[in-house]
């Protein structure tokens, strides 16, 4: 669900993109320089007529028109807006239509005013190089802005009001991306009844009479109010403290609790329509598909892993006696029992010790992760930090009983101790890796791991697996999160 500004604060914290009009004009002009340069100079594709050759003098006046023509239609369509969330491609598609309106008025105006010299080749490599241009700033652009998020620059303290299902999908969405540069830092509601306590970094900050002092006490940039509208005047209230202890203020629609990517909107002759469709699933041929993918992976990777299977099936054997494979009983989709495997990294008679070694450790039982765990070996110790003993997870894979991306299965005895929401999280196929993975692993909290899992499934799509699986290559290669 995504929060929807108040129009009290149409102004957002971070500074407007003041200097990208600025850029994109310079940027245009370069593109509309580097086409003379290709057809004049360069001469690609088709020579040029001594008859014709000129300086581009010619051509300053439809460079000025071209530049203005994008710089008043990008304004138009909000390019220049500051907007949480938007996609490269919706950025680009933007660039691409502008270029095409504004190389269109350059060549109408050559039609009407008949120049001596003209060259429409040569706006289309301006077209050309001006998107390229343009796209290349944005993706550069983006990168810098992660970098900047990353080191905590740039980013909003969030205040969650209102700790219901609306609620928790803001949270659960705020801590699967975090390129969007939101920081949960918790959240205040008076319902104590609801029993949603704190979630791993995100605490319960109390009720809401205590707003003004906790925006001050936390250093709240932002307040984003899910409660129902049935309170619409204790919202206003809320949104009055808010502003006046400094916060900017954004509203969820709480329109049954539905997420608005299954709202269709239909136009019956200007009456507007809300269709509810159906959430994403994992089922059917969307389940075939990423089956599909899953096998395909496996398939062209097959001989690279298999060369790293034999290798540490090797290492294992000669460091000692035990199995070279470890496999225990996991709970898969739906609570299905099935047999997870490993290649083995602690000693034989590990699972004995585990009890001893939580308490000891004062470990979550529900998900825990010893640091500098004795039983791990020594060619364990080294197959942990690479990852490499999660390899035979693929057997699971093929037999369909895992998937490359999705929840990790847990235990039977871990999910006797979850509370009823943390079972969302098994309504999935599991997979090897998944969101909480390329988040921080074993430095996620479980309850944030679980809102990962639920933001997964309830948003899952082909392209999330696919950047997921991106992302989880340098997360390994940089042994982030593993121990």
């Amino acid at each position: 669900m995504t929060p929807i500004e108040t129009q009290t604060t149409e102004i957002v914290k971070p500074p407007p993109r003041i200097w990208m009009p600025w850029l994109d004009a310079g940027l245009a002009v370069l593109g509309f320089v580097t086409a003379y340069i290709m057809r004049y100079e360069m001469q690609i594709i088709r020579p040029v007529m001594e008859i014709n050759a000129t300086s581009f003098d010619p051509y300053w006046p439809y460079a000025t028109v071209y530049v203005l023509w994008l710089t008043l239609f990008y304004r138009g369509a909000g390019l220049y807006r500051m907007v949480r969330g938007r996609a490269y491609m919706e950025e680009f598609y933007t660039i691409l239509n502008g270029v095409t309106n504004a190389t269109l008025v350059v060549m109408a105006l050559s039609f009407v005013f008949q120049p001596l010299v003209f060259s429409r080749l040569m706006m289309l490599y301006a077209a050309v190089m001006t998107v390229t241009f343009l796209g290349s700033a944005r993706i550069i652009q983006r990168m810098v802005q992660a970098n900047r998020r990353s080191k905590g620059i740039g980013i909003e303290r969030v205040l969650i009001v209102g700790a219901q299902e609306v609620g928790q999908a803001v949270l659960r969405t705020m801590l699967a991306r975090k390129e969007l540069g939101y920081f949960p830092v918790g959240f205040i509601d008076d319902d104590r009844d609801l029993g949603w306590q704190s979630k791993g970094q995100v605490r319960d900050l109390g009720g809401l009479s205590g707003l003004p002092k906790v925006i001050r006490q936390e250093k709240i940039d932002l307040v984003v109010i899910t409660l129902r509208w049935v309170h619409h005047s204790e919202i206003v209230k809320i949104i009055e403290s808010a502003q006046q202890a400094g916060a900017f203020v954004r509203v969820v629609p709480d329109l049954f609790q539905l997420n608005l990517r299954h709202v269709q909107v239909e136009n019956l002759d200007g009456i507007p329509l809300l269709g509810v469709g159906q959430k994403a699933s994992i089922r059917g041929a969307s389940r075939l598909m990423k089956r599909v993918i899953d096998l395909i992976l496996i398939a062209l990777t097959s001989p690279f892993l298999l060369l790293i299977f034999a290798a540490v099936a090797l290492a294992i054997r000669m460091e000692g006696p035990g199995p070279v494979f470890y496999s225990q009983k996991r709970m898969g989709e739906n609570g299905k029992l099935f047999d997870f495997y490993k290649f083995r990294s602690m000693i034989p008679d590990a699972d004995k010790y585990r009890e001893e070694l939580v308490q000891k450790h004062n470990q979550d039982p529900r998900h825990p992760k010893i640091v500098d765990d004795p039983r791990i070996t020594r060619v364990g110790r080294l197959l942990r930090k690479t990852s490499l003993d999660e390899l035979p997870n693929l057997i699971n894979v093929v037999r369909g009983e895992m998937s490359l991306v999705g929840p990790r299965p847990p235990t039977p005895d871990e999910v006797e101790l979850y509370q009823p929401w943390h079972l969302q999280r098994l309504q999935a196929i599991p997979g090897l890796t998944g969101l909480w993975q390329v988040s921080g692993r074993s430095d996620v909290p479980f309850d944030e791991m679980c809102l990962l899992d639920i933001y997964y499934i309830e948003n899952w799509s082909i392209r999330l697996d696919m950047q997921i699986l991106m992302m989880t290559v340098p997360r390994v290669l940089l042994r982030q999160g593993a121990y």
